[in-house]
This record gives C-alpha cells, sequence and structure tokens, in this order.
C-alpha cells in the first residue's frame, strides 16, 4: 500500500521520533548514565558540569525530521549542512537513531548500554565536541566559527547534479559578513550541472544576549530581502507541534517540488538559467519544547535558552526534578523499548543505506575522488639553460598548464578555479581560451568578457569569503581545484583556513574519514611588487599564521620562476589532506631554473644552486645566500653579481629554498631537515644573509633550533608605500644593495668592507633621489641582467 506521507498516523509517528531526538539531545547535555531514567536520578547520573548549547536544537531536530520524511518520500540525494553552531546534538542524535553512528562507532550501541556512552562523551573530556565536528557522521562543516554554511553547501552541489545541500542558516550566522555574502551563491549554480542548494533560515530569535536582526523583520520584510537576492521564501512559524507538522510536510514538499521542476524544466529543455531559487524560514521559539520560564524569567522564547537552561549539575542537583519533567515531557515511553531501542514503527519511517544524511557519501568523499589527469608540467618548461635570459610572467605560463588540467579533466567534471574577481589580474587568461566564468545572471555583451552559464572558473563575485568558503566546499566533497587571490587580502580568509585546518587535523585522527583533496591557496600581487597599490595591499602574514599549525597539514611554496611554479602545482594538485599556500609573481621577471632544477627545489625544498656560487661543491664557504620567494631570489642573485665583482676572492654558497617548512627541525617535523642536513647547507658558523618574501621573524624561528645563529634576515619590515617595485625593497631594506651590504658587514673582517658598505649607502641615496624626480627606477636597476660569475 503506498504511503500517505501527509496522513495523520504518519505524522503522528514523525512526531514522536522528533520527540526522541529531543530526548537524546537534552539526555547529552546533562546525563552520564541512567539514560532512560529507569531509576530515581541520582547525583552520580549527572555531569560534573553540562557544557553544550540547547536553544537552537529542538528546531533543527524538527527540521531534520522533515527532511528525512522527504527524503523518503522523494528519494532524495541530500545530506545537512548545520550552520548554528554549537548544535552538535541535532546531528548525532538523529545519526545515532537512524544507525549511522553505531556504524562508524560500533561501541555505541543502539541500546540502553550505547545510549549510556553517547550520552557520557558528549562535550566531555575524552569525548565529542558539542558541535557538529569531523567525528560527526555527516558533518562536512565544523560550525565553530560562524557564516560558511552556505558557501560549504553551494561548493558541494557544483557537477553534483542530484545532490542537494541542505543548508540551515542561523540568524545570529545570518548576520555574519561571509554569510551575508553568500546569498549571492545562486549566481554560479547551474540548473542543468549542479545540484541545489537548499537555504532553511532558522529564525529563533536571539544570539547568545540579543536578538537577532532578522527574525525582528516581518515576513513582508523578509520576502522584499531574499526576493531581490534571488530567493523565493517558504515560511513555516509557530510553536504548536500539532499545527506545525502539517504546515512542514506541506511547505517542504513545495519546495522540493519547485526544485524538482526547475531541474526538470532546465534539463529537458537544455536551458541554463537563474531561476528563483525556494528556501525556507522557519520561525520557532529559541529552545523550543524547553523549560518555559526559570527564576521567574522567561526561559523558552529567550537568550537565556542558549546554553543550559536548568542549573543541574553532579553537585547542585536541587533542581533535579525540574529536569526529570523535562525530559519526561518527550514521553520517552512511546518512543524507545524497553532496551532503549527506537521503537520498530518509529524506525521504519527513517531513510535507509546512503540516503539518510549520516551517511550521504559526499559526506566522506576521500571515498569518492577521481585523481586529475595532469599534462607533464616540462612540456610547459621555460628553457633556462642560461639563468636570466628569459623574462616571463610565472603566472601567465601557469596559466597555459591550468587551461590543458581543464581539458583534461573535462568530462570528469572535478576541477575548478576559484578567485574574487582576479583570474585576469592573476594573468590566467589562458583558461579562458578553454571554458567560461561561470554566471547564470544576464549577460550583456559586448561589455561582459567570458561569461557564461556553464564554466569551470568562479571569479565573478568580489568575495573572498565566498570564493574560499565555495573551493572548500568543493573539496570537502571530493574534488580538486585552487583559490587564487591578492596576497594581503588573503588575510580575510586567514580565519576560514584555520578553520579548515582544524577540520583537517580532526577528521584525521577519525579511521573512517578518508582523506580529502587538498586545499590550494595562490597568493599573488605581492608585498614586494606594488607597483599602483599602496600600503594596504602589503601583507605577507598568512605565511606566518599558517607556519603556526601542525606541519603534517601545512605546506608553503615560494617558487621563485615559472618552471618552479609549474614544479608545485604538479605537486599539489592531486595532493591530500594539506592546505597548500604558494606565493607566486605575475610579473615580467627573469627566469632562472631549468625543469630539472626546478623538480629538484620542489622534491627536495631547496637546493644549493650551483651556477649562482662561488664556492665549489662540498668547499666550505665564507658565505651563505639563500633567498625564498620571487624578489627576493632576484635581489640576492643581484647582491651576489656585486659581490663577485667587488670581491671576487668571496666564497658565496647561494641556496635557493622554495618548500620553506623544509627547513624546520625533524624534532618538530618529520620531514624537515636533520641537523646534519641543515648544517650541510647553512654551516655550522658562517654568515648567512637570508633574503625572505615574509615577515622575518617566521626565518628566525626555523633557525632558532639550529647550531647556526649567524643569521642576517632581510624580509618584510612593514614599510610600504605607493611606490616603485624596487622601492618597496628599499624601504624594507631587501634589495640588493642592502644585502650586499649585509653581506659584508657580516664577514669576520667587516672593518675592511667600510668603503663597501659606504658604496651601498649611496647607491641607496642616489636611488632615493631619483626616483622622486623621475618616478622609475634607476637605469641599473632596470637594465640589470644575470651575467655569471668570476670564479
Amino acid at each position: 500500500m503506498e504511503t500517505d506521507y501527509s496522513s495523520k498516523t504518519y505524522l503522528n509517528k514523525l512526531d514522536a521520533y522528533w520527540r526522541a531526538t529531543n530526548y537524546i539531545s537534552v539526555g547529552q547535555l546533562y546525563l552520564k548514565d541512567n539514560p532512560l531514567l529507569k531509576r530515581p536520578l541520582q547525583a552520580d547520573d549527572v555531569k560534573i558540569k553540562p557544557i553544550g548549547h540547547w536553544g537552537t536544537i529542538p528546531g533543527q531536530n524538527f527540521i531534520y525530521a522533515h527532511l528525512n520524511r522527504v527524503i523518503v518520500k522523494y528519494d532524495l540525494d541530500m545530506f545537512y549542512i548545520e550552520g548554528p553552531g554549537h548544535g552538535g546534538q541535532v546531528m548525532v542524535s538523529n545519526s545515532y537513531l537512524d544507525g549511522s553512528y553505531t556504524e562508524i562507532y560500533p561501541e555505541i550501541t543502539q541500546d540502553e548500554a550505547g545510549m549510556k556512552k553517547l550520552f557520557k562523551q558528549f562535550s566531555f573530556p575524552g569525548g565529542v565536541a558539542s558541535h557538529a565536528a569531523p567525528e560527526t557522521p555527516g558533518s562536512i562543516h565544523e560550525g565553530g566559527e560562524l557564516g560558511y554554511s552556505l558557501s560549504h553547501g553551494a561548493g558541494a552541489v557544483l557537477d553534483n547534479p542530484n545532490l542537494i545541500a541542505a543548508v540551515v542558516v542561523g540568524d545570529g550566522e545570518a548576520e555574519t559578513g561571509p554569510l551575508a555574502a553568500s546569498w549571492f551563491a545562486n549566481r554560479f549554480i547551474n540548473p542543468i550541472t549542479d545540484g541545489a542548494v537548499l537555504p532553511i533560515l532558522h529564525l529563533n530569535g536571539f544570539k547568545i544576549s540579543n536578538p537577532t536582526i532578522l527574525s525582528r523583520q516581518t515576513n513582508e520584510e523578509l520576502t522584499h530581502y531574499f526576493r531581490g537576492m534571488g530567493w523565493e521564501p517558504f515560511f513555516v512559524e509557530g510553536e504548536d507541534p500539532d499545527k506545525m507538522h502539517p504546515l512542514m510536510a506541506e511547505q517542504l514538499d513545495a519546495v522540493i517540488e519547485r526544485i524538482s521542476s526547475i531541474q526538470r524544466g532546465a534539463r529537458e529543455n537544455n536551458e541554463a538559467y537563474r531561476p528563483l531559487w525556494p528556501m525556507l524560514i522557519f520561525r520557532t521559539p529559541k529552545g523550543w519544547t524547553g523549560p518555559k520560564q526559570w527564576d521567574g524569567v522567561p526561559n523558552e522564547g529567550s537568550f537565556r535558552a542558549h546554553q543550559v537552561p536548568i542549573p543541574v549539575d553532579q553537585n547542585h542537583m536541587e533542581h533535579a526534578p525540574a529536569l526529570l519533567d523535562w525530559l519526561n515531557s518527550y514521553r520517552p515511553e512511546e518512543c524507545f523499548e524497553e532496551d532503549g531501542r527506537l521503537k520498530a514503527e518509529l524506525a521504519e519511517i527513517l531513510p535507509r543505506g546512503d540516503r539518510r544524511m549520516g551517511m550521504n557519501p559526499v559526506t566522506n568523499a576521500g571515498h569518492l575522488i577521481k585523481d586529475l589527469k595532469l599534462p607533464n608540467f616540462r612540456d610547459y618548461a621555460l628553457d633556462n639553460s642560461k639563468p636570466g635570459e628569459v623574462t616571463a610572467q610565472d603566472m601567465s605560463v601557469l596559466g597555459k598548464y591550468i587551461r590543458d588540467v581543464v581539458l583534461l579533466n573535462e568530462n570528469n567534471r572535478n576541477f575548478r578555479v576559484f578567485g574574487p574577481d582576479e583570474t585576469m589580474s592573476n594573468r590566467l587568461a589562458p583558461v579562458f581560451e578553454v571554458t567560461k566564468r561561470q554566471w547564470l545572471d544576464a549577460i550583456h555583451e559586448p561589455q561582459d568578457e567570458f561569461l557564461a552559464s556553464y564554466g569551470r572558473v568562479i571569479d565573478s563575485q568580489l568575495s573572498e569569503h565566498q570564493a574560499e568558503g565555495m573551493l572548500e566546499g568543493y573539496v570537502l566533497t571530493g574534488r580538486h581545484g585552487f583559490f587564487a587571490s591578492y596576497e594581503a587580502f588573503l588575510r580575510v580568509v586567514d580565519s576560514m583556513l584555520t578553520q579548515h585546518f582544524k577540520w583537517l587535523r580532526k577528521a584525521t585522527d577519525q579511521g573512517w574519514r578518508a582523506d580529502i583533496p587538498s586545499l590550494n591557496v595562490v597568493a599573488t600581487s605581492t608585498v614586494f611588487q606594488q607597483d599602483h597599490n599602496g600600503y594596504t595591499h602589503q601583507d605577507p602574514g598568512l605565511l606566518g599564521h599558517l607556519a603556526d599549525k601542525k606541519p603534517e597539514f601545512i605546506r608553503e611554496y615560494l617558487p621563485a620562476d615559472a618552471n618552479t611554479l609549474l614544479a608545485v602545482f604538479d605537486t599539489v594538485l592531486n595532493d591530500r589532506q594539506k592546505i597548500n599556500l604558494i606565493v607566486s609573481s605575475k610579473h615580467p621577471r627573469p627566469q632562472w631554473f631549468s625543469a630539472d632544477e626546478a623538480y629538484e627545489l620542489v622534491d627536495k625544498g631547496l637546493k644549493i644552486i650551483d651556477w649562482a656560487s662561488t664556492a665549489q661543491a662540498g668547499e666550505e664557504p665564507d658565505l651563505v645566500i639563500a633567498s625564498s620567494g620571487t624578489e627576493p631570489t632576484m635581489e640576492a642573485l643581484a647582491a651576489i653579481s656585486i659581490l663577485n665583482e667587488r670581491l671576487p676572492e668571496l666564497k658565496i654558497r647561494y641556496i635557493n629554498v622554495v618548500d620553506l617548512l623544509r627547513l624546520r627541525s625533524q624534532k618538530l617535523d618529520p620531514r624537515g631537515l636533520s641537523d646534519d642536513e641543515f648544517d650541510a647547507f647553512f654551516t655550522k658558523d658562517k654568515p648567512v644573509v637570508f633574503a625572505f618574501h615574509g615577515y622575518e621573524g617566521l626565518i628566525k624561528d626555523l633557525f632558532f633550533d639550529r647550531h647556526n645563529h649567524n643569521l642576517r634576515v632581510h624580509g618584510y619590515r612593514e614599510n610600504g608605500d605607493i611606490t616603485t617595485p624596487f622601492d618597496m625593497r628599499v624601504l624594507n631594506q631587501m634589495d640588493r644593495f642592502d644585502l650586499a651590504k649585509s653581506a659584508v658587514l657580516s664577514l669576520p673582517n667587516a672593518g675592511e668592507h667600510a668603503a663597501f658598505a659606504a658604496d651601498m649607502d649611496a647607491v641607496v641615496a642616489k636611488h632615493h633621489r631619483f626616483i622622486r624626480e623621475e618616478g622609475i627606477d634607476l637605469p641599473e636597476v632596470e637594465s640589470w641582467k644575470w651575467t655569471g660569475l668570476k670564479r
């Protein structure tokens, strides 16, 4: 007999299931024993310090129950993103009751003993987090920091045409900048080739101690707002479950059927357009079904329901009767068998197998990954047999390689480029020879360029949060890509990168989670090349920010030319379980390294460059000059040429560093250099002058545990302006003249080189005067070429 999914009988079962999830959620908050209350509640049954959140839980449990209903009714491929943050019981409780949790954690059995373990572990030392963490089945989104749920959902549905991301947006979360910007994600979702995002705005009225803004808007205001943003709102509101269940069933059916109609029409007619996608606005009281009031003031429907509504703990049991009344209000005897199992008639209405949101394959997408087909990077390499002779733009060369990555993987549709309106600025134009920017809004030609309803590039919104968040959603669901942005403004998303790192860190501890593709971030428009942007565009601090994280999850690459950039991308595009930061130049630069040298630089992390060293291989040098980064390498080589011209007897060893964090000690990072290996490069005591792209403290940290502290670092010293590229280096004393001066003053016989140091100061003074009169750099700087060394 066909099931009537809207019948009173069915909705009564759904209500009982909802009550069961609420009971399980409250139990996790307070209890560590006696989970079914079969005996009088004792102090030892209660946690010493209940920690967690209640306010968002009952509304989300209601949503989750009704999403289960439409999954079964319409056989949907759907998963759940929990945006409100610390509401971890929602996904734990529901995955426990549908069996997902026990499949992953067999010790958490679906009976009284398992329920006891489930309750005790929640927000408890050695247990599980109070938010939807990597330990939680079905989660790709932690929610520790608010604002990213909708962009993650949008990234997840790209190239997943049958997938629906049910994204619950908390009304506190909706006030954040990233979330507010992410409503524009519908401009990038193609109804033919992509799935659908279903935003569910959960308005429960309050944040920690203040009302939420959107909850104070009328339905008319919300309708105008969201229709203007390109969404069609459907409303469900109230607090009487007998009325709310039929209303939610009716509206959610309408929403699902609208999504299906949009996609069916677009696919049958092959007509890609931006529809008015449906969304759900769900109003319920905060802390719904919990204590109505406490201590003479409202609790349900107020901010006071946000965390732990009733002050009961192991040492304060005087209010335990109120806790019992609350738990028993869910009539657990109607929900659970005597042994603690969910009653069979309730279990039978839940999705099965992979249709359970806790077991949707995209939520553990390491098992779905198809490696990218990569071209041979050597086919794009420049002929640098004469170092410094060729001038090229590193990112333009990379653009040809990325163009062909797009072509090779077009049928798999598992590679995308993301950014905030900077793909052309970042010199990746060759990509547009084979694809377009994906854009589902109006296109005005000839003013618009490279826009189409289908494309592998998403960069048409000027929001670092949106671009990075969509890339996260894309890689978290098993696909590959990179996010390119101006270096200084990557700091806008450094907290997003931190949250993603924390996800990787905790996910790796879960044996059941397969590794996912790495998150690749490209920094361009860098600090030492700011010829039309000023001090605001100068900040290389992401290098230090990420270097503080666990080393196994972070890589920092500073390729000095196009060939090393190609070798880096050949390494990272099929990488797993890391954040790869790549700092690259997009401006015309001398090219230095052969393809073989580039491969070795990336593979080993660093290399002694013989053609730029006057010390012979194996010979102890008088001086070590090292560089990491594009401009630092050019300045270091120019400094070596000056030193060689003036002091031809000086034995110089030059080292180029691409994989920066390989300089770490093996005591901190197994992939780092041993002390012996480090000494073989940098010696134990000879002076080292290090030209570095970022803040100097990072290099000093990397040398801290080593034998050699005879170190002088020249990096970014927080001196900037709208000026010439070379003057940026002079302002920070990372120019060739200051490097050469620093080198001679580091030598044991430094006093003999006072005239040389004075000459360097004189050239810098001349430079200072010249650029302020002429507006360009000194001719000897502009025309400088590497011509080899006197040996």
